[in-house]
């Protein structure tokens, strides 16, 4: 009987081992391909994606933000417009607060003390009270209400009851008659006529309130007139008009400017 050598056996051993490793190594390798996970996306694939989103987000914040801020920039300029119209109105010298400007007058400042006058006794500055009227107090109405009037003086029932109190003659007014102590001022080509700290304009045989004329120079402020300063300046404000201490020829007077 014929037996290999020990040589022979080695041999045989190693090439039975190759074939084993050569077949376990096969089997990994189908394995392995068998549950390989599919594969991500590129880089490149989500930058295209991210592009394509970034590039419709861009568009649509640009169109939204332009139609807001137009909108925004009309409506803004609009009311700026509007509210410069306001600046028609500047020879209105009635104001019912602190004036915080003062536009000069045709006449140079000139500050001189403020001496409150008085037009005799039947006289009355506003806020005074009186129980009873006299005969000569006539009736007067303008916008719906009434006033009574006697010698240059208006008068409104007491907000307390029993009485009268002397008020500001309300502009519109139309009397027949004004006290023989009254200035004549001339402005601007027309005369108007000064009495009791009220102006008024002539037409016929009548006399209406108005408004104190920009530009109007008296000698005389009735008692309430009141100073304040403004940008340094010295200025009498009186029912709502300020006035700018003057000097012509020589005397001393106010002149009726214009004030915001």
């Amino acid at each position: 009987m014929y037996l290999p050598s020990a040589k022979q056996y080695f041999s045989i051993a190693l090439l039975f081992s190759a074939i084993l490793l050569s077949s376990y190594s096969f089997a990994q390798r189908e394995r392995g391909e068998r549950e390989r996970p599919a594969e991500r996306p590129g880089r490149e694939d989500r930058a295209a994606n991210n592009n394509v989103n970034r590039n419709n987000n861009v568009n649509v914040n640009r169109n939204n933000n332009v139609n807001v801020n137009r909108n925004n920039n009309v409506n803004v300029n609009r009311n700026v417009n509007v509210n410069r119209n306001v600046n028609v109105n500047r020879s209105v010298t009635v104001i019912n607060r602190p004036a915080y400007r003062v536009y000069p007058g045709r006449y140079s400042y000139y500050y001189h003390p403020y001496r409150p006058y008085s037009w005799g006794p039947v006289w009355h500055p506003i806020g005074f009270l009186v129980t009873t009227l006299a005969v000569t107090a006539v009736v007067v109405t303008v916008n719906n209400q009434k006033y009574h009037y006697d010698k240059g003086v208006y008068y409104a029932p007491a907000p307390t009851g029993g009485g009268y109190t002397v008020v500001p003659a309300p502009i519109g007014v139309v009397v027949t008659t004004i006290p023989s102590g009254y200035a004549t001022v001339p402005v601007s080509g027309s005369n108007y006529y000064y009495y009791g700290g009220a102006f008024y304009s002539k037409s016929g045989s009548s006399y209406k309130v108005v408004a104190p004329p920009a530009g109007a120079v008296i000698t005389q402020l009735p008692s309430g007139a009141k100073e304040e300063t403004i940008d340094g300046k010295k200025y009498m404000a009186y029912n709502g008009t300020y006035y700018q201490p003057v000097s012509n020829n020589g005397q001393n007077g106010y002149e009726v400017v214009s004030a915001e």
